[in-house]
């Protein structure tokens, strides 16, 4: 059994739609499963609906709709059953926002964004069985079961993979939606932003899937983000280790979590691109090497820096520490850098506007607190001097970290 995982740019329009029937009739797989993203930008549009919601500010539906009934229009006949399923989900979420917000940001955030992988969920699998590519939607709240950490829900893996292998046969076709569970209380939940190939290593990891393919609008992973490096190319063979150390500096193309359970049970990860189904991408396995052995750079935008001291000028000791990291995980934010001197503790994070103002705040009750935002970080693995000056390039450099392997490097703003 395969995983086959296809993200929003994939299926954002009609056309996108029809390609990957394309590529699925080509690929001949007859047992499968594949993931599905939200259409496009659905989950950003989503977003900002949410934002709204919970500021109390109006919100429509309109832009989202007519997105997903215009690829409805141009895939299907207009008596066909898919347009009263797509229009339930709307109604769903229009019922969600009559009534003001009762719970947090989080909770009402994963009730409504999760919609936008079951609007695209409904659309392509009834357009492939309509092509003849026969199929069997599944709901994945029913088998990815977590906790209730609203946006980054904690999988029970226990419990679902005992779902998963009571619902996935082998020998078939299953679609099914990234992104998204399930607690136990039956709310939805969301695995993390861009969180679709979890999905797909979850689902990998309980079937013992002999490989999982991730088809992106890239030729594979390249060693560079190609909107900000003209230069990029393309890593054909990576290591498990690299793919997690490039995923936990930030690289896009592949989520976080992902790898950790395909290395668990050794199933290998292929990226490839779903604008050239000829080219074979790249693999990450176990036993290969770097190929070819490149500089990767890494960048993640949207940085705060934030330095941390004591209201006297006392020594950041461990207690120290330790409180301050206790109100980071309260807070639910993750350090990406950081570093200390004997009077104080500079981090930098995500600069979320959800969770870093009460953070600061936070920090201001027993700390003395300054920060820097709009700033951008600089990631380089493997690197050399031309690579590091390459990045540096006369800019002001706020923090800069150094190990055997790898440079961070955090700048006012960012500059080509």
């Amino acid at each position: 059994m395969k995983i086959y995982k296809f993200g929003g740019a994939s299926v954002k329009d009609a056309e996108g739609i029809k390609n990957v029937v394309e590529i699925l009739k080509n690929q001949a797989q007859d047992d499968l499963v594949i993931v599905v993203s939200a259409i496009g930008k659905t989950t950003n549009q989503l977003e900002k609906l949410v934002n709204d919601y919970v500021s109390q500010k109006s919100t429509s539906l309109d832009d989202v709709k007519k997105i997903h009934f215009d690829i409805l229009n141009e895939l299907f006949e207009s008596d066909h059953s898919i347009y009263n399923e797509v229009n339930n989900l709307f109604i769903e979420v229009e019922w969600a926002i009559e009534d003001a917000p009762t719970s947090t940001y989080a909770y009402e955030y994963d009730q409504i964004v999760s919609v936008g992988e079951l609007l695209s969920t409904k659309i392509v699998s009834a357009y492939l069985n309509k092509e003849g590519y026969a199929n069997k939607w599944l709901d994945a709240r029913d088998f990815i079961k977590t906790d209730n950490s609203y946006r980054n829900a904690r999988v029970d893996w226990q419990l679902s993979a005992a779902e998963i292998q009571q619902r996935i046969k082998k020998g078939s076709v299953h679609l099914t939606q990234g992104f998204i569970g399930c607690t136990s209380e039956n709310f939805s939940t969301t695995l993390g932003r861009e969180g679709s190939d979890f999905s797909a290593a979850i689902l990998a990891h309980a079937l013992d899937a002999s490989e999982v393919v991730i088809w992106k609008d890239v030729p594979g992973v390249l060693n560079a983000d190609p909107r900000f490096f003209d230069d990029a190319q393309l890593l054909e063979t990576i290591t498990y280790s690299e793919a997690i150390e490039l995923a936990y500096f930030g690289a896009k193309v592949i989520h976080p979590k992902t790898i950790q359970p395909l290395k668990n049970k050794n199933i290998p990860l292929r990226v490839r691109s779903f604008l050239d189904e000829e080219l074979q991408g790249t693999v990450i396995s176990e036993g290969v090497k770097i190929h070819p052995f490149l500089p990767s750079f890494i960048v993640k935008d949207n940085q705060i820096l934030i330095s941390i001291s004591a209201k006297d000028l006392s020594f950041i000791v461990e207690d120290h520490l330790s409180h301050i990291f206790s109100l980071f995980a309260m807070s639910n934010v993750s350090v990406n850098v950081m570093q200390n001197s004997a009077v104080s503790f500079t981090v930098c994070v995500d600069d979320d506007k959800n969770k870093i103002p009460a953070l600061i705040e936070a920090l201001k009750q027993q700390y003395k607190v300054y920060y820097n935002q709009g700033l951008v970080l600089h990631t380089i693995r493997h690197y050399n001097s031309a690579s590091v000056e390459k990045v540096r390039a006369q800019r002001e450099v706020l923090l800069e970290q150094k190990s055997r392997s790898t440079v961070r490097l955090v700048f006012e703003s960012q500059k080509n």
